[in-house]
């Protein structure tokens, strides 16, 4: 069954709207901007979080030191990295105990990647989904990101055939989370593979 992560969670009412739809990784982002949380904050927020729902962290620019610091505070199980990160420090963390996503923007997704998990996103943000046909069939595990909505991730998921699905901004409104909105994505991104399971 494909699996939900939603991004940029800044407060607790968002940490009950993912434990109510059950989604499977909440995602915290470290990096400057608009979703930027504190890791005090993270780690108030980690305490609500339903226990089978895995905590991620989003870096940008941070050193693995920095990233070491969050994942010991409590904060955080699985880095999810948007810079281009040697396999050293990818090994680093992952020696420390942390799993790690590396990220690929629009760019070709580089298999010997010892990254636990490879994920194609179309831009931090960007709000613009990708090119669906054209991303390759891989058979490690695939992360979906970039553009999708409640609408359109039964479709994508048809397409792509991910492991996971990543979504923040499209689940808002106003620019806050929108707990029915989180229901509906993950509802449709769970039923659609159910769905393709029956046939």
């Amino acid at each position: 069954m494909v699996k939900v992560k939603i991004c940029g969670l800044m407060h607790p009412e968002d940490i009950l709207a993912i434990n109510a739809a059950q989604a499977d990784f909440a995602g915290f982002v470290f990096a400057p901007g608009r979703h930027h949380v504190t890791l005090e904050q993270a780690v108030a927020l980690r305490k609500l979080l339903h226990p089978d729902i895995q905590p991620v962290g989003v870096f940008v620019h941070e050193s693995v030191a920095d990233i070491l610091a969050i994942y010991q505070a409590g904060a955080i199980e699985i880095a999810q990295l948007h810079r281009t990160s040697t396999p050293t420090e990818i090994k680093q963390l992952q020696h420390a105990g942390l799993q790690v996503i590396q990220v690929f923007e629009r760019q070709a997704i580089d298999l010997t990647s010892p990254a636990d998990y490879l994920m194609v996103d179309s831009g931090k943000g960007s709000g613009q989904l990708l090119n669906l046909v054209a991303i390759p069939h891989i058979t490690r595990p695939l992360i979906l990101a970039g553009g999708l909505t409640p609408e359109n991730v039964a479709r994508a998921i048809q397409i792509v055939h991910p492991t996971i699905v990543d979504v923040s901004s499209d689940v808002e409104t106003a620019g806050h989370k929108d707990a029915h909105k989180i229901h509906q994505f993950t509802q449709n991104a769970k039923e659609e593979i159910t769905y393709e399971n029956t046939k």
